[in-house]
Protein backbone atom coordinates (compact mmCIF):
# COMPACT_ATOMS: atom_id res chain seq x y z
CA UNK A 1 0.00 0.00 0.00
CA UNK A 2 1.27 3.39 -1.08
CA UNK A 3 -1.09 5.62 0.90
CA UNK A 4 -2.92 5.66 4.30
CA UNK A 5 -6.32 5.23 2.36
CA UNK A 6 -8.42 6.67 6.27
CA UNK A 7 -6.24 9.94 5.76
CA UNK A 8 -8.31 10.17 2.60
CA UNK A 9 -11.74 10.74 1.37
CA UNK A 10 -14.08 10.43 -1.48
CA UNK A 11 -13.92 12.96 -4.06
CA UNK A 12 -17.14 14.90 -4.88
CA UNK A 13 -19.30 14.17 -7.61
CA UNK A 14 -19.73 17.70 -8.71
CA UNK A 15 -19.15 19.24 -12.04
CA UNK A 16 -16.14 21.74 -12.58
CA UNK A 17 -18.57 25.58 -12.10
CA UNK A 18 -16.13 28.47 -12.70
CA UNK A 19 -18.68 30.75 -11.05
CA UNK A 20 -18.47 28.76 -7.87
CA UNK A 21 -15.05 28.69 -7.06
CA UNK A 22 -14.87 32.50 -7.85
CA UNK A 23 -17.79 33.09 -5.39
CA UNK A 24 -15.86 30.91 -3.28
CA UNK A 25 -12.61 32.98 -3.43
CA UNK A 26 -14.72 36.05 -3.26
CA UNK A 27 -16.23 34.31 -0.22
CA UNK A 28 -12.45 34.03 0.91
CA UNK A 29 -11.57 37.13 0.69
CA UNK A 30 -14.39 39.09 2.72
CA UNK A 31 -14.23 36.55 5.50
CA UNK A 32 -10.66 37.34 6.08
CA UNK A 33 -11.03 40.69 5.80
CA UNK A 34 -14.13 40.66 8.43
CA UNK A 35 -12.01 38.96 10.57
CA UNK A 36 -9.17 41.45 10.38
CA UNK A 37 -8.22 43.00 13.93
CA UNK A 38 -4.43 44.01 13.93
CA UNK A 39 -3.81 40.42 12.36
CA UNK A 40 -6.45 37.44 12.35
CA UNK A 41 -6.52 34.97 14.83
CA UNK A 42 -4.91 31.25 15.26
CA UNK A 43 -6.90 28.39 14.06
CA UNK A 44 -7.64 25.98 16.91
CA UNK A 45 -6.21 23.25 13.90
CA UNK A 46 -3.11 25.40 13.94
CA UNK A 47 -2.61 26.24 17.59
CA UNK A 48 0.04 23.83 19.28
CA UNK A 49 0.15 25.77 22.84
CA UNK A 50 3.20 27.48 21.34
CA UNK A 51 1.73 29.99 18.91
CA UNK A 52 1.10 33.95 19.87
CA UNK A 53 -2.66 34.83 19.76
CA UNK A 54 -2.38 36.30 16.17
CA UNK A 55 0.73 35.19 14.69
CA UNK A 56 2.46 37.50 11.85
CA UNK A 57 5.02 35.72 9.45
CA UNK A 58 4.60 34.46 6.24
CA UNK A 59 3.47 30.59 7.13
CA UNK A 60 0.85 30.70 9.81
CA UNK A 61 0.36 34.38 10.10
CA UNK A 62 -0.54 37.42 8.89
CA UNK A 63 1.73 38.47 6.53
CA UNK A 64 0.82 34.92 4.61
CA UNK A 65 -2.62 36.03 4.37
CA UNK A 66 -1.87 40.12 3.46
CA UNK A 67 0.35 38.00 0.32
CA UNK A 68 -2.64 35.91 -0.59
CA UNK A 69 -4.84 38.72 -0.25
CA UNK A 70 -2.56 41.05 -2.52
CA UNK A 71 -2.14 38.12 -5.16
CA UNK A 72 -5.77 37.62 -5.83
CA UNK A 73 -6.66 41.45 -5.74
CA UNK A 74 -3.64 41.82 -8.40
CA UNK A 75 -5.53 38.56 -10.30
CA UNK A 76 -8.42 40.30 -10.00
CA UNK A 77 -10.35 38.10 -8.49
CA UNK A 78 -10.80 40.36 -5.27
CA UNK A 79 -10.84 43.83 -4.56
CA UNK A 80 -9.44 45.02 -1.14
CA UNK A 81 -10.89 47.04 1.04
CA UNK A 82 -7.83 47.90 3.47
CA UNK A 83 -4.38 48.91 3.51
CA UNK A 84 -2.30 46.39 5.24
CA UNK A 85 0.96 48.56 5.21
CA UNK A 86 0.66 49.78 8.11
CA UNK A 87 -0.35 46.04 10.01
CA UNK A 88 2.90 44.82 7.98
CA UNK A 89 5.06 47.54 9.59
CA UNK A 90 3.55 46.91 13.42
CA UNK A 91 4.49 43.15 12.40
CA UNK A 92 8.12 43.84 12.20
CA UNK A 93 8.13 45.58 15.73
CA UNK A 94 6.06 43.01 17.38
CA UNK A 95 7.34 40.15 19.38
CA UNK A 96 8.73 37.55 17.05
CA UNK A 97 6.09 34.26 16.38
CA UNK A 98 9.04 31.85 17.25
CA UNK A 99 11.22 33.67 19.68
CA UNK A 100 13.68 30.41 20.23
CA UNK A 101 14.53 29.65 16.79
CA UNK A 102 16.62 32.04 15.67
CA UNK A 103 13.55 33.66 14.01
CA UNK A 104 14.61 36.74 12.27
CA UNK A 105 16.37 35.17 8.96
CA UNK A 106 13.43 32.98 8.25
CA UNK A 107 11.28 33.02 4.90
CA UNK A 108 8.60 31.46 6.59
CA UNK A 109 8.75 32.02 10.21
CA UNK A 110 10.48 35.15 10.45
CA UNK A 111 11.34 38.62 9.62
CA UNK A 112 12.34 38.08 5.94
CA UNK A 113 9.15 36.94 5.32
CA UNK A 114 7.29 39.94 6.49
CA UNK A 115 9.19 42.24 4.97
CA UNK A 116 9.28 40.39 1.84
CA UNK A 117 5.82 40.80 1.43
CA UNK A 118 6.14 44.54 2.31
CA UNK A 119 8.34 44.96 -0.62
CA UNK A 120 6.10 43.84 -2.95
CA UNK A 121 3.48 45.84 -1.24
CA UNK A 122 5.69 49.06 -0.41
CA UNK A 123 8.94 48.74 -1.58
CA UNK A 124 11.76 51.06 -0.41
CA UNK A 125 15.14 51.23 -0.07
CA UNK A 126 15.79 51.04 3.56
CA UNK A 127 13.36 47.57 3.48
CA UNK A 128 15.79 46.25 0.58
CA UNK A 129 18.63 47.08 2.51
CA UNK A 130 17.28 45.29 5.43
CA UNK A 131 16.12 42.26 3.71
CA UNK A 132 19.58 41.70 1.42
CA UNK A 133 21.44 41.59 5.21
CA UNK A 134 19.40 38.69 6.69
CA UNK A 135 19.55 36.71 3.03
CA UNK A 136 23.25 37.42 3.31
CA UNK A 137 23.04 36.06 7.26
CA UNK A 138 21.42 33.16 6.33
CA UNK A 139 23.98 31.81 3.49
CA UNK A 140 25.19 29.41 5.94
CA UNK A 141 22.39 28.10 7.58
CA UNK A 142 22.85 24.34 8.98
CA UNK A 143 19.31 24.03 8.51
CA UNK A 144 19.76 23.25 4.92
CA UNK A 145 15.99 23.73 3.78
CA UNK A 146 13.26 25.72 2.73
CA UNK A 147 11.12 26.74 5.78
CA UNK A 148 13.76 28.07 8.30
CA UNK A 149 17.19 27.93 6.05
CA UNK A 150 18.88 28.85 3.27
CA UNK A 151 16.95 27.39 0.15
CA UNK A 152 14.13 29.64 1.06
CA UNK A 153 16.18 33.19 1.37
CA UNK A 154 17.84 32.39 -1.50
CA UNK A 155 14.22 32.11 -3.48
CA UNK A 156 13.39 35.70 -1.73
CA UNK A 157 17.00 37.17 -3.09
CA UNK A 158 16.16 35.73 -6.36
CA UNK A 159 13.18 37.80 -6.67
CA UNK A 160 14.58 40.75 -5.40
CA UNK A 161 17.35 40.57 -7.60
CA UNK A 162 20.11 40.09 -4.85
CA UNK A 163 23.32 38.50 -5.49
CA UNK A 164 22.90 34.90 -3.46
CA UNK A 165 25.76 33.38 -5.07
CA UNK A 166 27.41 32.26 -1.24
CA UNK A 167 24.37 30.80 -0.54
CA UNK A 168 24.34 28.98 -3.21
CA UNK A 169 27.73 27.90 -3.09
CA UNK A 170 27.40 26.67 0.55
CA UNK A 171 24.04 25.11 -0.28
CA UNK A 172 26.10 22.71 -3.04
CA UNK A 173 29.18 22.21 -0.59
CA UNK A 174 26.50 20.72 2.00
CA UNK A 175 25.13 18.32 -0.50
CA UNK A 176 26.47 14.88 0.29
CA UNK A 177 27.63 12.05 -1.84
CA UNK A 178 24.51 10.36 -2.38
CA UNK A 179 22.92 13.51 -3.10
CA UNK A 180 20.89 14.59 -0.32
CA UNK A 181 21.53 17.17 2.49
CA UNK A 182 20.59 16.67 5.97
CA UNK A 183 18.56 18.74 7.80
CA UNK A 184 19.92 19.68 11.44
CA UNK A 185 16.13 20.82 12.31
CA UNK A 186 14.26 21.00 15.97
CA UNK A 187 17.60 19.36 17.78
CA UNK A 188 17.27 16.67 15.71
CA UNK A 189 19.37 15.54 12.46
CA UNK A 190 17.83 13.81 9.92
CA UNK A 191 17.35 13.61 5.83
CA UNK A 192 14.04 14.93 4.47
CA UNK A 193 13.13 14.60 1.38
CA UNK A 194 10.03 16.76 0.71
CA UNK A 195 9.92 20.24 -0.08
CA UNK A 196 8.95 22.20 3.08
CA UNK A 197 12.14 20.53 5.07
CA UNK A 198 14.28 18.73 2.41
CA UNK A 199 16.13 17.51 -0.79
CA UNK A 200 13.00 19.17 -2.79
CA UNK A 201 13.26 22.63 -1.68
CA UNK A 202 17.06 22.60 -1.70
CA UNK A 203 17.08 21.48 -5.43
CA UNK A 204 14.17 24.23 -5.85
CA UNK A 205 16.71 26.80 -4.04
CA UNK A 206 19.99 25.83 -6.04
CA UNK A 207 17.33 25.67 -9.54
CA UNK A 208 19.76 22.96 -11.23
CA UNK A 209 18.64 19.24 -12.60
CA UNK A 210 22.52 17.49 -11.97
CA UNK A 211 21.37 14.27 -10.25
CA UNK A 212 18.11 14.64 -9.44
CA UNK A 213 16.11 12.58 -11.48
CA UNK A 214 18.43 9.65 -10.64
CA UNK A 215 17.96 10.67 -6.49
CA UNK A 216 14.61 10.22 -6.70
CA UNK A 217 14.05 7.02 -8.57
CA UNK A 218 16.30 5.88 -6.25
CA UNK A 219 14.18 7.01 -3.09
CA UNK A 220 10.47 6.14 -4.84
CA UNK A 221 8.81 3.61 -3.55
CA UNK A 222 6.90 1.86 -6.66
CA UNK A 223 3.86 -0.38 -6.70
CA UNK A 224 1.71 -0.97 -9.97
CA UNK A 225 2.81 1.43 -12.15
CA UNK A 226 2.31 4.10 -9.19
CA UNK A 227 4.93 5.97 -6.70
CA UNK A 228 5.47 7.43 -3.71
CA UNK A 229 8.22 8.79 -1.09
CA UNK A 230 8.62 8.21 2.64
CA UNK A 231 9.46 11.91 4.38
CA UNK A 232 12.82 10.64 5.36
CA UNK A 233 15.75 9.25 2.87
CA UNK A 234 15.86 5.49 3.18
CA UNK A 235 12.77 4.95 5.61
CA UNK A 236 9.38 3.47 5.09
CA UNK A 237 6.96 5.05 3.99
CA UNK A 238 5.00 4.30 7.13
CA UNK A 239 5.70 7.08 9.26
CA UNK A 240 5.66 6.87 13.35
CA UNK A 241 2.86 7.91 13.16
CA UNK A 242 1.54 4.44 11.66
CA UNK A 243 0.40 6.99 8.43
CA UNK A 244 1.63 7.29 5.07
CA UNK A 245 2.12 10.64 4.28
CA UNK A 246 0.46 11.96 0.43
CA UNK A 247 0.92 15.85 1.18
CA UNK A 248 2.63 18.50 -0.41
CA UNK A 249 5.02 18.89 2.46
CA UNK A 250 5.83 14.97 2.35
CA UNK A 251 5.21 12.40 -0.26
CA UNK A 252 4.36 11.96 -3.82
CA UNK A 253 2.56 15.22 -4.34
CA UNK A 254 4.62 17.87 -3.22
CA UNK A 255 7.15 15.51 -4.81
CA UNK A 256 5.69 15.93 -8.41
CA UNK A 257 3.96 19.67 -7.58
CA UNK A 258 7.74 20.95 -6.97
CA UNK A 259 10.49 18.59 -8.81
CA UNK A 260 7.90 17.83 -12.13
CA UNK A 261 10.31 19.59 -14.46
CA UNK A 262 13.22 17.03 -12.76
CA UNK A 263 11.35 13.89 -12.36
CA UNK A 264 11.39 11.27 -15.36
CA UNK A 265 8.12 10.87 -17.51
CA UNK A 266 6.85 7.70 -16.01
CA UNK A 267 8.06 8.57 -12.26
CA UNK A 268 6.11 11.59 -12.67
CA UNK A 269 2.83 10.73 -14.11
CA UNK A 270 3.18 7.67 -11.33
CA UNK A 271 3.41 10.28 -8.86
CA UNK A 272 0.40 11.98 -9.82
CA UNK A 273 -1.36 9.05 -11.39
CA UNK A 274 -1.08 8.12 -7.17
CA UNK A 275 -2.39 11.07 -6.04
CA UNK A 276 -5.49 10.95 -7.85
CA UNK A 277 -6.18 7.57 -6.75
CA UNK A 278 -5.63 8.38 -3.17
CA UNK A 279 -8.02 11.39 -3.32
CA UNK A 280 -8.70 14.31 -1.52
CA UNK A 281 -7.37 14.86 2.18
CA UNK A 282 -9.44 14.66 5.24
CA UNK A 283 -6.92 17.27 6.58
CA UNK A 284 -8.59 19.61 4.77
CA UNK A 285 -8.25 22.09 1.80
CA UNK A 286 -5.04 23.94 2.69
CA UNK A 287 -2.11 23.81 0.30
CA UNK A 288 0.65 22.62 3.07
CA UNK A 289 -0.93 19.12 3.83
CA UNK A 290 -4.34 19.60 2.40
CA UNK A 291 -6.47 19.06 -1.09
CA UNK A 292 -4.89 22.29 -2.20
CA UNK A 293 -1.81 21.51 -1.69
CA UNK A 294 -2.15 18.07 -3.55
CA UNK A 295 -4.04 19.62 -6.50
CA UNK A 296 -0.93 21.54 -7.32
CA UNK A 297 0.80 18.17 -8.97
CA UNK A 298 -2.02 17.99 -11.09
CA UNK A 299 -1.43 21.55 -12.32
CA UNK A 300 2.69 20.28 -12.61
CA UNK A 301 1.79 17.84 -15.24
CA UNK A 302 -0.59 19.60 -17.13
CA UNK A 303 2.67 22.10 -17.93
CA UNK A 304 4.56 19.52 -18.40
CA UNK A 305 2.73 17.51 -20.27
CA UNK A 306 0.37 19.44 -21.83
CA UNK A 307 -2.56 17.03 -21.60
CA UNK A 308 -5.39 18.43 -20.27
CA UNK A 309 -6.85 15.34 -18.53
CA UNK A 310 -4.33 16.64 -15.41
CA UNK A 311 -6.34 20.09 -15.43
CA UNK A 312 -9.42 18.16 -15.27
CA UNK A 313 -7.86 16.39 -11.88
CA UNK A 314 -6.64 19.75 -10.59
CA UNK A 315 -10.40 21.01 -11.13
CA UNK A 316 -11.98 18.55 -9.65
CA UNK A 317 -10.19 18.85 -6.58
CA UNK A 318 -10.69 22.64 -6.54
CA UNK A 319 -14.37 21.84 -6.36
CA UNK A 320 -13.94 19.30 -3.54
CA UNK A 321 -12.00 21.76 -1.58
CA UNK A 322 -14.23 25.02 -2.08
CA UNK A 323 -16.61 22.04 -0.19
CA UNK A 324 -13.85 21.64 2.47
CA UNK A 325 -13.77 25.47 3.48
CA UNK A 326 -17.37 25.76 3.51
CA UNK A 327 -18.17 22.41 5.63
CA UNK A 328 -14.83 23.93 7.89
CA UNK A 329 -15.75 27.46 8.47
CA UNK A 330 -19.72 25.65 9.42
CA UNK A 331 -17.66 23.15 11.58
CA UNK A 332 -16.03 25.87 13.51
CA UNK A 333 -18.11 29.27 13.34
CA UNK A 334 -14.72 31.10 12.05
CA UNK A 335 -12.67 30.96 8.45
CA UNK A 336 -8.81 29.67 9.01
CA UNK A 337 -6.60 32.69 8.43
CA UNK A 338 -3.37 31.57 7.33
CA UNK A 339 -1.46 31.12 3.48
CA UNK A 340 -0.29 27.64 4.16
CA UNK A 341 -2.67 25.88 6.11
CA UNK A 342 -5.70 27.70 5.93
CA UNK A 343 -8.50 29.13 3.24
CA UNK A 344 -6.49 32.63 1.61
CA UNK A 345 -4.04 29.73 0.46
CA UNK A 346 -6.61 27.95 -1.18
CA UNK A 347 -7.77 30.55 -2.87
CA UNK A 348 -4.60 30.92 -4.18
CA UNK A 349 -5.05 27.33 -5.51
CA UNK A 350 -8.80 27.66 -7.06
CA UNK A 351 -7.71 31.03 -8.69
CA UNK A 352 -5.09 28.79 -10.56
CA UNK A 353 -7.08 26.15 -11.54
CA UNK A 354 -9.50 29.51 -13.04
CA UNK A 355 -6.51 30.11 -14.99
CA UNK A 356 -5.29 26.51 -15.81
CA UNK A 357 -2.18 26.94 -15.05
CA UNK A 358 0.05 27.35 -11.47
CA UNK A 359 2.22 26.39 -8.59
CA UNK A 360 2.32 27.05 -4.83
CA UNK A 361 3.29 30.30 -3.82
CA UNK A 362 6.63 30.10 -3.15
CA UNK A 363 8.67 32.05 -1.70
Amino acid sequence: MLFSPEAHEPLLEESWNAERVRAAIRAIVADAEDAFDDGWPTHPLDDDGDLPARPRTVYLGGAGVVDALRRLAERGCAELRRDYVPYLERSLEAAPDFPDHDHERSLWMGETGIRLVLQRLAPSPANLARLAGLIAANAEDERCELMWGSPGTILAGRELGLDVTPSLDWLRARREEDDLWTQDLYGQRRRFLGPAHGFAGCVLGLGEADGVAGTLAREAVREEGLANWPALAGTSLVAGDGQIRMQWCHGAPGMVATLAAFLDDELALAGGELTWRAGPLRKGANLCHGTGGNGYAFLALLERTGDERWLARARAFAMHAVAQVERAREDHGRGRYSLWTGDPGTALYLADCLDGRGAPPLP
